[in-house]
């Protein structure tokens, strides 16, 4: 590794889309942010081929990187106070909201900032395929990042609603007086089921459309459809932009950072 040229490779991994960022430490600029999606949910041996093309025809990952990092996106995980966590009972955390195999490798990390455990499913055939590659590597669920980051920010009381928009399900969390309230992931196919699980959410949870702070991140923008039909309910909407100082290559520079929310707060 060129020790004057240092860099950091982050893959967000979801069964309905790609992400790539390479981050040059040295000159703090990314120099590579692009996001695949796929027209349909594919399944983890598609989404291992998607992943090997990228990665194998594109000389940018021709790289020793100081780093890398593996985010999973996917359904298959649970918030576990840590107090009550036990390793050997991982499997039954999860069965009681997610679909696993008895074959399913679990895996699990500790969030800090509110002291619970993650307890999710990562994908084994994509883990040795960058271990094959790369060399050791780091991996982690997106719901790690997002409730870790999002709960560093919060400083406002009452609740905030963040929504992290992706293109057939939507990640939630809501937090209050800096304390995480719910984390829950939806999937929708029209613009009706999005707003039908938010307005669901903001009734179980008692609080009012008209004064509650909604910020969105992800695949969303101002004038898709999924903002109208948002806009049309409540009241109070932002965008929330990743924490970072970065700067960015001419060729990577995002429309929105709120769109790479996650893979752009990854790199710690």
């Amino acid at each position: 590794m060129n020790q004057n040229n240092i860099k950091e490779l982050s893959i967000q991994i979801s069964l309905s889309g790609l992400s790539f960022c390479i981050l040059n430490r040295t000159s703090n600029t990314i120099e590579l942010l692009q996001h695949q999606n796929f027209n349909k949910k594919l399944t983890p041996f598609d989404v291992l081929e998607r992943l090997k093309t990228q990665l194998e025809h594109n000389s940018d990952f021709n790289y020793a990187f100081k780093s890398v990092l593996i985010i999973y996106q996917n359904e298959l995980s649970t918030l576990v106070p840590k107090a009550l966590f036990n390793e050997d009972n991982c499997a039954d955390y999860l069965k009681f909201n997610a679909k696993i195999l008895k074959t399913d490798f679990i895996s699990h990390e500790v969030i800090a900032v509110n002291d619970s455990v993650n307890v999710y499913v990562p994908l084994v055939n994509i883990n040795n395929y960058i271990f094959e590659k790369f060399g050791a590597f780091e991996y982690k669920h997106s719901s790690t990042l997002l409730i870790d980051t999002l709960l560093q920010k919060a400083t406002q009381e009452g609740a905030s609603y963040y929504i992290n928009v992706c293109q057939n399900h939507f990640e939630i969390i809501v937090v209050e007086n800096g304390k995480l309230l719910l984390y829950n992931t939806f999937e929708y196919k029209t613009k009706e089921d999005f707003i039908y699980f938010v307005l669901f959410t903001v009734e179980q949870l008692k609080s009012d459309p008209e004064t509650l702070q909604l910020y969105f991140s992800g695949q969303i923008t101002e004038d898709s459809e999924l903002y109208t039909i948002a806009y049309t309910y409540i009241r109070h909407i932002q965008f929330i932009d990743p924490k970072h100082t970065f700067k960015f290559a001419a060729q990577s520079k995002p429309n929105h950072n709120y769109n790479h929310f996650i893979i752009l707060n990854s790199f710690s």
